[in-house]
C-alpha cells in the first residue's frame, strides 16, 4: 500500500484570474478485518486526488496500485492544472512499470483507478473526474448524493441490460468481476467527466471496500455529518470497518471551502 499526501485543513489554489480556490481534505486507508495485506493506494495532493484498488493477490495488487499513484503523483508534482492527456500518459507509464516489475507468476496484475483532478475551462475551475474499474467518485451537494462514475463491471452491464436490479447487483456473486482495469498489458482508457467546482460541495473518492459495507444512504449520512472533511472521512472508514471490513477500505473526502476573490461561478458542464 502506498499513500502519497494525506490531509490539509486549508489549501489555497491560485486561479488564472488571481482569485483563490480554498480546499480541505483527508485521505485514509485501512487493511480491513479479513485481508492479509492492503493492496489499495491513495494520492491526496493538489491537484490530483485518487484511489487505486490493486488486483492480483499477494504483492501483485499492491505493486500495481502503487505504480499508478506514483505516476499520478509525478503529474501532481509538476504543479498547475491537469489535462486528460496527462492522466492517460501517466497511466500508460504505470502499465509499463507493472510489466517490468512483476514476475511470470503474476500475470493478472492490475488495478482500478478513480479520482478527481483540478482543471480549468474558460478561466473557471472544474473537477476532471476520471475512472477505470469499480472504485467510485461521489458528490454530496444540497442534501443529496450523486455517483459521478460508472462502474466498469459485469454486474453493471447486467443492470444496464435489465437482467438484474441495482439492488441485486450489490450482492450478486459476480460483483467483484470488472471489465476494465489498468494493467493486463492493455491500453488504459479512463472515462472522463467535468464537474463545476462549487463552494460547499463535498467529494468522496473511494475503493469498493467502502461501498461493499455502506449503502448510498449510509455514505451520504456519514459524508454529511462530519464537521469537516477529516471527520467525515474518519466516520466513513470507521463505519465500513464496523460493518464487517471485508476488504481493504480507502477514502478521500474533499471539501470546497470557498472561492476567495473575483472568480466567477463556473457554468454547468456536461457529464
Amino acid at each position: 500500500m502506498t499513500q502519497i499526501g494525506r490531509s490539509s485543513r486549508r489549501h489555497d489554489v491560485v486561479l488564472p484570474d488571481g482569485s483563490k480556490l480554498r480546499l480541505a481534505w483527508l485521505g485514509a486507508s485501512d487493511r480491513g478485518h479479513r485481508r492479509a495485506a492492503n493492496e489499495d493506494s491513495v494520492l491526496a495532493r493538489v491537484p490530483i486526488f485518487a484511489v487505486a484498488d490493486g488486483m492480483g493477490g499477494h504483492k501483485a495488487g499492491g505493486f500495481a496500485s502503487s505504480a499508478v499513484v506514483k505516476r499520478l503523483a509525478a503529474v501532481a508534482a509538476e504543479g498547475g492544472f491537469v489535462e486528460p492527456e496527462q492522466l492517460v500518459t501517466a497511466l500508460r507509464l504505470a502499465v509499463a512499470d507493472m510489466s517490468e516489475g512483476v514476475g511470470d507468476e503474476d500475470p493478472g496484475t492490475g488495478t482500478t483507478i478513480t479520482g478527481v483532478a483540478l482543471t480549468v475551462q474558460g478561466g473557471a475551475p472544474y473537477w476532471l473526474v476520471f475512472n477505470i474499474g469499480d472504485s467510485r467518485v461521489y458528490l454530496a451537494q444540497e442534501g443529496g448524493l450523486v455517483q459521478l462514475t460508472r462502474d466498469h463491471s459485469l454486474v453493471q452491464q447486467m443492470v444496464e441490460a435489465g437482467e438484474i436490479t441495482a439492488e441485486q447487483a450489490e450482492t450478486h456473486p459476480h460483483s467483484n468481476i470488472i471489465t476494465r482495469a489498468v494493467g493486463y498489458s492493455e491500453d488504459p482508457v479512463p472515462d472522463f467527466a467535468l464537474l463545476p467546482v462549487t463552494p460547499g460541495d463535498r467529494i468522496l473518492v473511494c475503493s469498493d471496500g467502502l461501498t461493499k459495507e455502506l449503502t448510498a444512504h449510509g455514505l451520504l449520512y456519514f459524508l454529511s455529518q462530519g464537521a469537516d472533511p477529516a471527520a467525515a472521512a474518519r466516520r466513513l472508514l470507521d463505519a465500513a470497518l464496523g460493518n464487517g471490513g471485508r476488504d481493504n477500505v480507502s477514502v478521500i473526502v474533499i471539501e470546497v471551502v470557498g472561492l476567495v476573490g473575483s472568480a466567477r461561478p463556473p457554468q454547468a458542464a456536461p457529464a
